[in-house]
């Protein structure tokens, strides 16, 4: 075990850490973080993204070990005080259905805007792509997306 420190959702954390264990399973399972959500375990499905250091990542492809001095942040942190105008929007047109995906989809979407506050169609669609949905059939993710960054200009 080693002991790790880093910042969570803006608050310094620190715990013991076992070589093998994945960045996910430390933040569901023994800091209590629940946004990030196990779906396959080989990164394809996205639902476990999490920010490291501003970039969205797999948590469940990610070493807990190697996240030592970093910044995470989770759909909390996105949310801490309250919700983004991308939640919002989100929520508004009634986006997700069961909101398995969500997490994923609304820290991808917010690295984009952060990064292209004006992207355009495909732009948003490859900035998704990386996050399963089996609800919504990714129209309304991208309507919403399309909608917020319209109004940001």
């Amino acid at each position: 075990m080693k002991k790790i420190s880093f910042l969570l959702n803006g608050e310094s954390r620190a715990i013991y850490v076992a070589a093998n264990e994945t960045l996910l399973e430390v933040l569901r399972d023994r800091m209590g973080t629940k946004s990030p959500k196990c779906g396959c375990d080989s990164g394809d499905c996205g639902a476990c993204t999490v920010m490291l250091n501003n970039k969205t990542v797999r948590s469940c492809l990610v070493f807990a070990i190697e996240t030592d001095g970093q910044e995470i942040i989770t759909l909390e942190g996105i949310s801490k005080n309250g919700l983004s105008p991308l939640q919002k929007m989100f929520l508004e047109r009634n986006v997700f259905q069961c909101g398995y995906c969500a997490p994923g989809m609304i820290l991808s979407a917010t690295e984009l805007i952060n990064n292209n506050p004006h992207p355009t169609l495909h732009e948003i669609k490859e900035a998704i792509a990386g996050n399963l949905c089996r609800c919504t059939g990714y129209t309304p993710v991208v309507e919403a997306i399309l909608e917020i960054t319209k109004q940001e200009v």
